[in-house]
Parts: structure tokens; C-alpha cells; sequence
């Protein structure tokens, strides 16, 4: 089975705020939450809160508990792995994780 992700730009290494995040659409429908972290590393994961059932993750706080990376969401407050996707409040709930990197200060996610 062919792989069809690709790398697409979605922004500037600039647009980023630090230890906060924006949104960018992906694929024409796609809503992406981007997340820069101490000014170093970038994630990404889906926008859509589950739970709430809106796109706001991206409008979340940031923080680390025990080494593991997470927004909380601006609605119910659950926890998601910046790595993983991962509800840490919720082990039956995930959101979907996009590899994200940043190529010559433009922002790639794998989609």
C-alpha cells in the first residue's frame, strides 16, 4: 500500500510563540494545532477537542508533568501528549499526532 502523507509548509518558523500554539489547515480541511516548546521543539496535533467537541486545542496551556509534554484543553481541561496524541486524563481518548519539523524556518507538518 502506497504512503500518500506528505510534507506541507504551513508557516514560518517566526509565526511560531513560544511555548504556545497556533492553528494551520492541512490538506485543504485539516485544522492542525502547532505547538513551539521552550523555544525548540515543534508539535503538532489535531485541533478538534473530542471532549468539547470544537476546535480549540490550539487555544490551550501548555505545561509538562513528569517529563511528558501536553496541552490542556481551553474547554474541559483534559490533557493531550504533544508527542503522542494521547488523552492523559483519558486513556480511551486520543487525537491525531502529525510529525512536524522545521526545514530552512519553514514549518513542515506530515500529513
Amino acid at each position: 500500500m502506497a504512503n500518500n502523507k506528505n510534507w506541507h509548509t504551513v508557516c514560518h518558523k517566526q509565526d511560531l510563540i513560544t511555548d504556545a500554539g497556533i492553528c494551520a489547515l492541512v490538506n485543504q480541511d485539516e485544522q492542525v494545532a502547532i505547538f513551539f516548546i521552550n523555544n525548540e521543539q515543534v508539535y503538532s496535533i489535531a485541533n478538534w477537542d473530542p471532549i468539547g467537541r470544537a476546535n480549540v486545542l490550539s487555544r490551550g496551556i501548555t505545561g509538562d508533568e513528569q517529563g511528558e509534554v501536553f496541552v490542556a484543553s481551553p474547554l474541559y481541561k483534559q490533557r493531550y501528549s504533544l508527542t503522542s496524541g494521547h488523552c492523559l486524563d483519558d486513556d480511551a481518548i486520543t487525537v491525531r499526532h502529525y510529525p512536524t519539523r522545521i526545514e530552512n524556518e519553514q514549518v513542515q507538518i506530515l500529513a
